[in-house]
């Protein structure tokens, strides 16, 4: 995060938030702030007295100290603070806007390894994984990535995200940062029980350090975004970047979808996540871009306009082969009079195909997209 610089006034982090807006937020809102929903941070630990914070954390714990943790969830870095405002942050005295300011967050504390180093013998993230199951977490994002998954991780982390399947909680986790410095697939987001998020811009391009391929599930807003400086807590810095925060909005958009659906299952509320993502204009139905995966999250298409749909249960069903309804055929334009039933019927198609164009332009107008989309492309 090497030159970022601090924010000039606290009054001025939420016009930082400009996805924010675009979202539609205060429409959202109206019906729902995730209220209910706990999400665990698998971060850096949280420092839950910062203003936007207050009586937003519940008791976490420490995974980085072995066999059992520890109490402590101090942040030392302001990394996972910041990722818990992103979701849960209520802006109070002038910090950082949470996407979903009515759930809670489960603060569970990892060794921040860097995406080359090579880690512990004992798996870290499987105990974080354990740890937030254990506090009944509805969803999990976790922070950490990394191409080495040595000793206990090569089977117990599987376990453990095999474990949070079974409980119905969805995990998200940023897709990497390192498309320049050779784009492997890193651990967990590469995993098929992780729902993989890219980083995007305000353009609605593939953030350029972004890491995509064949595993990258959706997209969220992951540049440009105020976050804590240091471990200090005296000032946000502008210009924050990363797949971990892409991820946190992802959670946060899947509690808002969650707390109006409390039954639906962690397929059907994926499914209507991808199903109701923003796409390019020339991106065919049912395609998937290497890049940004089915679109970027786009939670007031569901909230307020009821798009996406939510489709079978499937409990227990694999993120990576979570994928969209197919729509209905269209039916054959006949020459002959409409019946009643039909007559009735057609101003209903007329509306949701007009819906439909506004959508798209909605969309082409605020999002540009640089790659020309096709199915699981590699350009």
């Amino acid at each position: 995060m090497a030159g970022q610089t601090p924010a000039a006034h606290a009054a001025g982090v939420r016009d930082q938030q400009w996805y924010l807006d675009r979202m539609h937020v205060d429409k959202i809102w109206e019906k729902t702030t995730g209220e209910g929903i706990k999400i665990a941070v698998i971060d850096s630990g949280v420092n839950a007295s910062t203003p936007s914070l207050k009586g937003q954390v519940l008791p976490g714990r420490d995974a980085s100290i072995p066999e059992g943790g520890g109490p402590d969830i101090s942040d030392r870095t302001g990394h996972g603070t910041t990722t818990a405002e992103l979701i849960a942050g209520t802006g109070a005295g002038g910090g950082i806007q949470g996407l979903a300011p009515g759930a809670k967050i489960i603060p569970i504390k990892v060794p921040m390894l860097e995406f080359d180093e090579l880690p512990s013998i004992y798996d870290h993230v499987d105990q974080a994984i354990r740890m937030a199951l254990q506090r009944d977490a509805d969803i999990i994002t976790i922070s950490v990535a990394n191409k080495y998954v040595i000793g206990a991780g090569k089977t117990a982390q599987r376990y453990a995200l095999q474990d949070a399947l079974k409980k119905g909680v969805l995990v998200f986790a940023g897709s990497g940062d390192n498309a320049k410095k050779g784009n492997e697939p890193l651990a967990p987001a590469r995993y098929h029980e992780v729902v993989s998020v890219a980083a995007s811009d305000e353009d609605g391009r593939a953030a350029p350090f972004s890491q995509h391929g064949d595993k990258v599930n959706i997209a969220a807003p992951g540049v440009n975004y105020p976050r804590w400086c240091d471990g200090t807590f005296t000032r946000y810095c502008s210009g924050g970047q990363g797949t971990h925060a892409a991820s946190a909005l992802a959670a946060a958009s899947a509690a808002l979808i969650k707390s109006i659906h409390p039954d639906w299952t962690a397929s059907q509320i994926l499914r209507v996540m991808l199903d109701s993502a923003a796409r390019g204009d020339n991106w065919e139905p049912g395609s998937v871009s290497n890049y940004l995966g089915y679109g970027i999250i786009r939670p007031g298409a569901h909230i307020n306009r009821g798009l996406g749909n939510p489709g079978a249960p499937d409990p227990g069903e694999y993120p990576k082969f979570v994928r969209p309804v197919p729509p209905k055929p269209t039916p054959m334009v006949s020459s002959a009079p409409p019946t009643a039933a039909a007559a009735d019927s057609a101003p209903n198609r007329a509306v949701l195909m007009s819906t439909g164009v506004a959508a798209a332009l909605a969309v082409s107008v605020g999002t540009v997209w640089a790659i020309r989309r096709k199915r699981r492309h590699t350009r």
